[in-house]
Formats: structure tokens, C-alpha cells, sequence
């Protein structure tokens, strides 16, 4: 029998989802046993949707051992496009349920950063809707998008742009952190040039490491380095253990939550930026909504005043 149709194409083949997620787990497990014990249905169950599958495919995908199963060069290949394509049966459930009328959204927020009243507005305006608000870690706005652990988010940037489009809301002069007995804490500015050689911790993502350290520069001029810290709380308090120093919003909440923490206007870089951002070529009539409102009241914050 021919393995094409009468014009020449593949006959189209009908797989079911769940057997795939089978397969990707006993894939994932290298293990019948632990693979039926993970999806909860008895090994001899998914042994036979296997066979199934192989038979679906026409190829043999696991081998099975007694220690064990792995990959024929067959199931490798067919794994490439299992992940994949559950992870678009997850996208299409989710578009089709945001292009639908929805009755729900999940607000993010990454840190220092307020919502409150764009979410109040959006509540006037939906009274019916359910909005809930869900705080996000400084770089938790994009993998909260693309796990669809909330619909929209308001974040500074840089961001990763993949699967995410992003809208501009506000741009924002930088400042200097520094202990309150740091040398530089009782300028009325500071300059690049002031904090060279001065320790500055980093964080593990590299974009967000280069924009916020503004290094490397043109003239040659390198960010300091300190430790990688991606907790914030933890990197505040190194800062003020250790007269490190880290560059911020100008409008920075930090010297109010610790008080051994101030901040000075930082000159001569760009100002960073706050922006809305959603899942890419995803319709929803409530974040249309919401992007209406934080356009509005989503707004650069005044400067902390300094306590000398």
C-alpha cells in the first residue's frame, strides 16, 4: 500500500493529544513504571496506547529494557514535534478562550511597581469581571506570560520578546543606591564616572545585567562587579552590608522598606522604561481593557525624598 495518497500527499494521520503527553512522559521518565506512576494509569494501560501510537506512526519509537526504555532514532525525531505540538494545543485553548467573552484576568505586577488604580478602574468598568492581582519577581513578567499565569503585566524593561509584545507606558529617570554612610550618599548627583571601581552586584539574566549596570560603554567604561544576586532583598542587604552600590528607578521604593538605603540622581544614561506587556497575537477584549486604563493611571512615580 502506498504511504501517499493519489495526488501525491501524506494521508493525514489523527493523533490523539493524550497518547502524545503519554509518550513524552515515558520519554521524559526513560521508564514505563515511573512514567504510568507520574500521569496516574497503570503501566500495562500505557504500554498499550504506545503500541497504539508506534502503530499510528508506522515506526517503533521506545525500545524497551530491563532497565528501562529509550529512544530509537525514530522516537528522537518524533519527539522533536511532540513538545511542540502540546504546547500549541495549549496555546489555541488559551487564545480561543481570550477571544471569547472573558470573564476573568489576572493582572501582573513586577516589583515597585503600582497597579492599584488601573485595576480599580478596570473594576468600575467590568463590575462583573473577576480581577485578580498577582505580584511578579523583577523578572518574573515574561515567563508569567507565556506559563499564562496572568494575562497582562505591567514591568520595567528589558524583557525577553519572545511569544510577548510589549506597549510603552512611561519613561523614568535612574538613580544610585547606596548605604547611607556611603561616601557619594551626600551628593546632589553622581556620575558614571563617580561609582567606577565601586562594587555593584549583578543578576543572572545578561540583557537585564547589561542595561541596568549600563556596561559595557562605548568609551570604554565597564560596570564594577560584585556577586550575582537575584533576590532582591538579598541584594539590598548585601548593599548596605558592603557599600556596594546598584543603579535604580529614580522613583525607587527601596529606602522606604530599608532605611540604612538611600538614593541620588544618577546623570548622563538613558532613562529606563515601564511598559505593558501580553502575549503576542493573542486576542482579549479584558487586556485591551486594562492597557486602556494603565495608559492612564499607570504613571511615573516622584522621587523618594532624601533623608540625609
Amino acid at each position: 500500500m502506498s504511504d501517499t495518497d493519489a495526488d501525491g500527499a501524506a494521508p493525514p494521520v489523527d493523533l490523539d493529544l493524550r497518547v502524545v503527553r503519554y509518550f513524552v512522559a515515558v520519554a521524559d521518565h526513560g521508564h514505563f513504571g515511573r512514567a504510568a506512576a507520574a500521569l496516574h494509569i497503570t503501566q500495562p494501560s500505557l504500554s498499550r496506547q504506545i503500541r497504539g501510537l508506534e502503530k499510528q506512526v508506522g515506526a517503533t519509537l521506545l525500545l524497551r529494557t530491563p532497565q528501562g526504555s529509550t529512544l530509537t532514532d525514530a522516537g528522537r525525531a518524533f519527539l522533536t514535534h511532540a513538545a511542540p505540538m502540546l504546547a500549541a494545543a495549549v496555546r489555541a485553548s488559551a487564545h480561543a478562550r481570550a477571544a471569547a467573552s472573558p470573564r476573568r484576568i489576572t493582572v501582573g505586577y513586577t516589583t515597585n511597581l503600582v497597579v492599584a488604580t488601573a485595576v480599580r478602574d478596570l473594576r468600575r468598568r467590568h463590575p462583573d469581571v473577576v480581577v485578580t492581582v498577582r505580584h511578579l519577581p523583577w523578572n518574573g513578567a515574561h515567563p508569567a506570560l507565556t506559563d499564562h499565569l496572568v494575562d497582562v503585566a505591567v514591568t520595567r524593561l528589558p524583557i525577553p520578546l519572545d511569544g510577548v509584545e510589549t506597549t510603552l507606558l512611561y519613561r523614568e529617570p535612574r538613580a544610585l543606591l547606596v548605604p547611607r554612610r556611603h561616601r557619594l550618599a551626600a551628593k546632589d548627583a553622581v556620575e558614571l564616572e563617580d561609582i567606577e571601581g565601586e562594587i555593584m552586584p549583578r543578576v543572572s539574566d545578561p540583557v537585564w545585567d547589561s542595561y541596568w549596570r549600563t556596561g559595557p560603554r562605548p568609551d570604554g567604561w565597564d560596570a564594577p562587579d560584585g556577586p550575582v544576586l537575584d533576590d532582591a532583598a538579598e541584594m539590598f542587604d548585601f548593599i548596605a552590608e558592603n557599600d556596594a552600590v546598584l543603579i535604580v528607578p529614580a522613583d525607587s521604593r527601596i529606602p522606604d522598606l530599608n532605611p540604612e538605603l538611600t538614593t541620588v540622581p544618577l546623570l548622563g544614561v538613558e532613562p529606563s522604561e515601564v511598559a505593558l506587556a501580553r502575549r503576542a497575537d493573542e486576542p482579549n477584549a479584558l487586556v485591551d481593557e486594562f492597557a486602556d486604563c494603565a495608559a492612564t493611571f499607570v504613571i511615573a512615580g516622584t522621587p523618594s525624598p532624601r533623608k540625609r
